[in-house]
């Protein structure tokens, strides 16, 4: 097949109005049709992200992504991420290393040397596959943005290449969004939208036709699909804690919904687990009952901690120990369960020690270098050595008496601690849960004995086959495109 376009970008009116899922079906086709095709995404700003083959860290939706089109994960697929550190500051990523952090400011002059990796990272991936589908960030409309884009319109103009606009009709309002984003654009910005996809859609088409018709004459531009709302699906989380479903089973874990949490994508297989009942327990909340409590990573540990303080998580934690009930810290919440954390540099913020859960004997040093590596061993705490694969992507460096009594073995090397009375566990292993052996060891380990198990692999793949069958319509209006819309990128 051929695919009429080398590169083609995937905008949204709106923050999740599905660009992601959009980009991960449009690989998946195409590589069902024998395209090669790679994802990219200019810049990202997320928590989530994931260790690639070359040794870098990205973001996690484009590594499903990667994942849809059949390949491994590179840094060229993001070339620029993101992580909030606070509410205006970053820790900026080029080429999945760390280069530095900035406030917003500083990174907004910044862009102009950004942009050069973006580009480069670009030119890459179109001498190596045949098509490249551009993911982009937030909206195009966001005025303020605009000067030294890189993420939008920015990239498009500078590589020119076609765009389609994703709006998500189930928040409402969809119409407005897609004029008023088109409103907000400048006219060779519009030129180059070649058409609108309507997304999360469910009811009956019909009474939605005569709006189709209405919107096609007011902009001249094709809507190429609607795509409905699919419910049930396993697919990487960018940034956003997805919505917990209602109570599945019996067995109570309870998170902590950290405002840097990090890598919240450690715990969906909890979610799809028919025994689990997951909850992430927001500011203000009260704290529930729980077999099993878990800290998740966190962006800034310190600070983290000072927001457990002040939502009362030690004394439930300490309550949660007294009746018996088992805790894991994983990353950031495994350096919470020591009896400090230092950052003598203020790697992640005002320079200091804060005293942390006492839980484990351990203390924590917060060093500019970050560990970035996939992994793969046994469990130390389980008499069969349950395999277990993950990735670890951290600063800091942790040293103890906790770390004798380890609770991985990665190639021979003792990972993580665990408590004299066993009740207490720590890693810097995320993806822990996401291998079904070590998944079921770690609720053994807690106190759920279950012959369920949950692949998370065989449920991310059933999943992007759904998105890609749904978006079917989309590849095929695609294909059918005449001019002025189709080869506009080489107009």
């Amino acid at each position: 097949m051929n695919f009429p376009f080398t590169t083609l970008m995937v905008q949204g009116t709106t923050s999740d109005a599905g660009k992601s899922t959009v980009v991960a079906a449009l690989c998946r086709l195409l590589k069902q049709r024998g395209v090669r095709v790679a994802p990219f995404k200019p810049q990202n700003m997320a928590l989530n992200s994931a260790v690639t083959s070359d040794g870098g860290e990205i973001g996690r939706a484009q590594a499903l992504q990667a994942i849809a089109a059949g390949l491994a994960p590179h840094t060229d697929m993001n070339p620029v991420l993101l992580k909030p550190s606070s509410d205006t500051g970053a820790q900026v990523i080029i080429h999945g290393q760390v280069r530095a952090d900035m406030n917003a400011r500083d990174y907004h002059q910044y862009k102009t040397i950004a942009m050069e990796a973006v580009l480069a990272s670009h030119q890459r991936l179109t001498a190596q596959y045949e098509a490249v589908v551009v993911e982009g960030a937030g909206s195009p409309a966001e005025i303020n943005l605009r000067d030294r884009d890189i993420a939008n319109m920015g990239f498009a103009e500078a590589v020119d290449c076609p765009v389609i606009l994703v709006a998500d009709i189930d928040r409402g309002g969809v119409f407005a969004h897609i004029v008023g984003t088109l409103s907000c654009l400048s006219d060779s910005e519009r030129r180059r939208i070649i058409g609108f996809v309507i997304n999360r859609f469910r009811g009956d088409i019909s009474l939605l036709e005569p709006g189709l018709d209405w919107l096609e004459q007011q902009t001249g531009k094709p809507v190429l699909a609607v795509l409905p709302y699919l419910h049930g699906l396993f697919l990487d989380a960018e940034d956003a804690v997805q919505p917990v479903q209602a109570a599945r089973g019996a067995f109570r874990v309870v998170v902590p919904s950290l405002p840097r949490m990090s890598n919240h994508t450690d715990f969906d297989a909890l979610r799809a687990h028919p025994d689990v009942d997951l909850r992430f327990v927001r500011q203000g909340e009260a704290i529930p009952p729980a077999d099993l409590l878990i800290l998740p990573g966190s962006k800034n540990t310190r600070a983290d901690l000072e927001w457990l303080r002040a939502q009362g998580w030690p004394a439930a934690i300490a309550r949660h120990l007294r009746y018996g009930g088992k805790v894991i810290g994983v990353c950031g919440g495994f350096q919470m369960l020591g009896r400090g954390v230092c950052d003598p540099r203020g790697i992640e913020g005002t320079p200091g020690t804060s005293p942390a859960l006492g839980l484990l004997d351990m203390e924590t040093e917060m060093t500019p270098e970050k560990r970035l590596v996939q992994v793969h061993g046994v469990c130390a705490f389980d008499d069969g050595g349950a395999p277990v694969s993950g990735y670890e992507i951290h600063m800091g460096i942790s040293t103890g008496a906790a770390l004798a009594r380890p609770a991985f073995s990665i190639n021979g090397r003792p990972e993580g601690a665990r408590s004299e009375d066993g009740q207490v566990l720590g890693t810097y292993l995320h993806g822990l849960f996401d291998t079904p052996q070590a998944c079921a060891a770690l609720l053994r380990w807690a106190g759920l004995h279950s012959t369920a198990t949950v692949d998370t692999a065989q449920l991310r793949e059933a999943s992007l086959d759904r998105i890609a069958e749904a978006s079917r319509p989309l590849l095929d209006a695609l294909l059918a495109l005449q001019p002025p819309y189709a080869q506009q990128e080489t107009a």
